[in-house]
């Protein structure tokens, strides 16, 4: 994927692929040489300072520890390729690691133990140099219907019942939606899940892959990602580089959608080139999941190449992420920080590509939109 589409590039699909098979020499992860070994650490400021989100991280390892202890996971680690990782390891290294992180009385002890407990694996990235490009993705926060209005008029669609019995190739976005976006297709007609009232809005969360949705009666439900046409992803973002609308370098999430908002005209066009169709469910106010299975946690949650990538395993990232600061403006800090691998995504492909979960809401998205930055991905594992 190309560096500047960020977070309009996701589409999580949140489907888990089988291992593939992959030669030695060009396996993702390698072992950090000991030579190396220093360069790769970085203290995670975040968990200790005022504020932090220590406890967060402690949960979010008890969801991936979870879905380890499962049937599921015992066959996902079958036969992954990567010499040395295996699920017993992956395991053992998150209930130590919990253990360093509740017990330690200062950062430097915790740090300390961490580095002489554990060893790195670090992905190859997109050049074989170790060079991987972080995106980010949230959880949006729209209004919506349960009824449609003249106000509230784009869909969000179930599963049709009949779904796996649909001739392939599947219909296109154009033939389900319309080139208006209202859908009104034999096909979906009955299967309304709910109504909004901008079409770029039900588009992104289709993008997105849940989101939680202030109704008009008052209430608030939330959606999630519910199976999707077999189409590969195409990102609106990269087509509008593609079209010559705005270089590669100056494109963000922020920008695409200020576009699309002063030239409505132009969803028609590019909005159907994503032939890819999510369905969608209620959730009933879970927070979204990851394609393990389980809750993604802001900052602590990423998604990767699962064909490739230990699910559930605990890495280190090293790349620039934004933050909001208290005057409200947003600037851009190189961190390192503790993460879980827990989920996937349609436009998440290879070693070199790592997407962030930043939270829910207007914030958390406004600062995903404007991550698009290279970095480093290493995986931690026990020594012994």
């Amino acid at each position: 994927m190309n560096k500047a589409i960020a977070a309009f590039s996701l589409g999580l699909g949140l489907i888990f692929c089988p291992p593939q098979i992959i030669m030695a020499e060009e396996l993702p992860l390698t072992q950090v040489k000991p030579t190396a070994i220093n360069s790769a650490w970085g203290k995670d400021e975040q968990i200790w300072k005022t504020g932090g989100d220590k406890w967060a991280l402690i949960r979010s390892i008890s969801y991936s520890l979870r879905y380890l202890n499962t049937q599921k996971a015992a066959q996902d680690y079958q036969n992954y390729p990567i010499p040395g990782i295996t699920l017993d390891r992956v395991k053992s290294s998150l209930i130590r690691f919990k253990e360093l992180l509740k017990t330690a009385k200062t950062p430097e002890e915790f740090q300390k133990n961490v580095e002489k407990e554990f060893i790195l694996y670090q992905s190859q990235g997109n050049d074989n140099q170790g060079t991987v490009h972080f995106t980010g993705y949230f959880e949006p926060v729209y209004t919506a219907s349960r009824q449609p209005t003249s106000e509230y008029r784009y869909p969000l669609y179930r599963q049709p019942q009949n779904f796996n019995n649909w001739s392939k190739p599947h219909p296109t976005r154009l033939e389900l939606e319309g080139k208006d976006g209202l859908g009104n297709t034999k096909l979906l007609k009955g299967n309304e899940l709910i109504w909004m009232s901008d079409r770029l809005e039900a588009y992104l969360v289709q993008i997105q892959g849940s989101a939680k949705l202030q109704l008009t009666d008052g209430k608030t439900i939330s959606v999630g990602y519910d199976g999707s046409t077999e189409y590969p992803y195409v990102s609106i973002g990269k087509e509008l580089v593609n079209d010559g609308i705005f270089p590669l370098d100056k494109l963000t999430l922020p920008i695409l959608i200020e576009y699309l908002t002063k030239n409505p005209e132009q969803l028609s066009n590019y909005l159907p080139r994503n032939n890819r169709f999510i369905f969608f469910r209620e959730t009933n106010g879970a927070p979204p999941q990851g394609s393990i299975g389980v809750p993604v946690t802001a900052e602590r949650s990423i998604a990767t190449d699962k064909s490739i990538m230990p699910p559930g395993a605990l890495a280190l990232i090293k790349t620039p992420i934004p933050y909001t600061t208290n005057t409200g403006e947003i600037e851009t800090k190189l961190v390192s920080r503790y993460v879980l691998d827990q989920d996937t995504g349609s436009a998440i492909k290879g070693p070199g590509r790592v997407d962030i979960f930043i939270g829910t809401g207007k914030i958390a998205g406004d600062r995903a939109g404007l991550i698009s930055n290279t970095g480093q991905l290493y995986y931690l594992l026990l020594k012994n």
